[in-house]
C-alpha cells in the first residue's frame, strides 16, 4: 500500500497543486518524484462496513460508472495516480476484473480520485480535462506507463505526451492544471473520503459496501463478489 495518510496533511497549495506551470520553474521538474514502496498484503476487513447510500452520496466530483447502473454488485476504488499498488491492480487484476464482472452485468466499477501527491492531483486533473468518455482510458494510460512519468525527475514532458493521445494540445493542458475550481474539486475528492469513510491509503476498495484494501487479486474479488451474485 501507498503510505498512510494523515487528514491533517496541509493542504497542498494551488499553485503546487497546478504544477506551477510557467514551464521551466514547473514544480514537478523541480520536486522529488514519489518513492515505490514494496508489494503489500491484501487485507480485508469484513467487520467494516459503509452503507451504501452513504458511498454513492454525491461528492465533490460526479463519479463515472464503468457497467450497468443497475448491476447487483458496486465496486468502488479510491486510487492514487502516483501509487505503484495501484497501478500493479490496474495492469494486472483489473483486466479480470472487468471481463468478469463488469462487462457481464454482475458488478458496476467506480474508480475515485485519492491523490498522495501534488503530481497524482495533477494527473487525477487531467483525467476529468479528458471528458467522462476519456477518462478512464487516460487513466488506465497513466497507470500502465506509471514509471516513465511518476518516478522521473522531469515528468511534464512524458504527461504531456500521453495525454496529446487522447486529443489535448498543449494549450489545454497548461489550461487544466492551471484550473482552481477543479484543484478544489480532486482535493476535496480525498478530504471528503478520508473523514467520511476513514480512508488512509490506497488502493483501497468497497464491495457493496465492504471494505477492503491493498493490492487485491481476482480471487480476492471472486470472495467478495460470488456471494452477492446468487
Amino acid at each position: 500500500m501507498a503510505s498512510r495518510f494523515s487528514v491533517s496533511l496541509r493542504r497542498l497549495s494551488l499553485g503546487t497543486a497546478a504544477l506551477a506551470l510557467s514551464l521551466g520553474a514547473a514544480f514537478a521538474d523541480q520536486a522529488p518524484a514519489p518513492v515505490a514502496s514494496p508489494p503489500p498484503a491484501a487485507v480485508t476487513a469484513p467487520d467494516v462496513t459503509v452503507p451504501v447510500d452513504q458511498l454513492m452520496a454525491a461528492g465533490p466530483l460526479p463519479d463515472i460508472v464503468q457497467g450497468a447502473p443497475t448491476a447487483p454488485v458496486t465496486i468502488i476504488e479510491y486510487a492514487s495516480m502516483t501509487c505503484s499498488h495501484c497501478a500493479a491492480f490496474h495492469d494486472s487484476t483489473w483486466p479480470e476484473l472487468k471481463s468478469k464482472y463488469i462487462d457481464s452485468g454482475k458488478a458496476k466499477f467506480i474508480l475515485r480520485e485519492f491523490p498522495l501527491d501534488p503530481l497524482a492531483t495533477a494527473a487525477f486533473m487531467l483525467g476529468r480535462c479528458a471528458g467522462a468518455d476519456k477518462r478512464n482510458l487516460l487513466l488506465d494510460q497513466l497507470f500502465t506507463q506509471q514509471k516513465t512519468w511518476a518516478f522521473v525527475d522531469k515528468p511534464i514532458a512524458p504527461l504531456l505526451a500521453m495525454v496529446k493521445t487522447v486529443g489535448f494540445t498543449q494549450a489545454d493542458f497548461e489550461k487544466c492544471l492551471r484550473d482552481p475550481d477543479l484543484y478544489e474539486q480532486v482535493s476535496q475528492s480525498r478530504e471528503h473520503a478520508a473523514e467520511a469513510f476513514n480512508i488512509d491509503s490506497t488502493p483501497t476498495f468497497f464491495v457493496n459496501g465492504r471494505k477492503l484494501t491493498g493490492e487485491l487479486t481476482i480471487v480476492d474479488f471472486d470472495h467478495a463478489i460470488e456471494p452477492l451474485t446468487h
